[in-house]
């Protein structure tokens, strides 16, 4: 995996990562769609994400589970809003997957796949509310944790 470093922030309400993984978009896209691959990758160790529901189409709801190492499940519910097969998901957590207003802070997470070769450029552009909003996710370690995340993402289609 290699880290790409000329994809920036297009304003200060947003964190981007981005990472060229060695595995085909396909296979890399399937990793964040399918339930069962997604709780293999997305959580910084030593967390786990013991439930992955995704209903992975427009309007389609979205509930993750992440447990902390002392066992306090932290859910995340949420609703896609645009699903391009192989190539873009977007989904927010503005919304439950009931259609109904989130209780929390919320953020609009733009996933992107594209080839570069035999490997992905896989960027993920996670937008606040507001730029106090983008601090918080910044300073609870935005960085560090997609980008575990993304290590761990990388070793997730040989799983396939």
């Amino acid at each position: 995996m290699t880290d790409v470093t000329d994809i920036k922030a297009a304003d200060d309400r947003e964190l981007v990562i981005a990472r060229l993984i060695d595995a085909p978009r396909e296979l890399v896209y399937r990793c964040w769609t399918d339930g069962e691959l997604l709780k293999t990758w997305f959580t910084p160790s030593p967390s786990t994400m013991p439930e992955a529901r995704r209903d992975v189409r427009a309007g389609g709801a979205d509930r993750i589970v992440m447990r902390s190492p002392e066992a306090a499940d932290h859910p995340s519910l949420g609703v896609f809003l645009e699903v391009v097969p192989n190539e873009r998901l977007v989904f927010t957590d503005a919304f439950t997957g009931t259609g109904a207003p989130s209780d929390t802070r919320f953020m609009v997470v733009t996933v992107t796949f594209e080839d570069v070769g035999t490997k992905t450029r896989y960027t993920a552009r996670v937008r606040q509310r507001s730029v106090e909003d983008r601090e918080v996710h910044e300073t609870m370690g935005f960085h560090e944790g997609w980008g575990q995340c993304a290590a761990r993402l990388e070793a997730a289609p040989r799983q396939v």
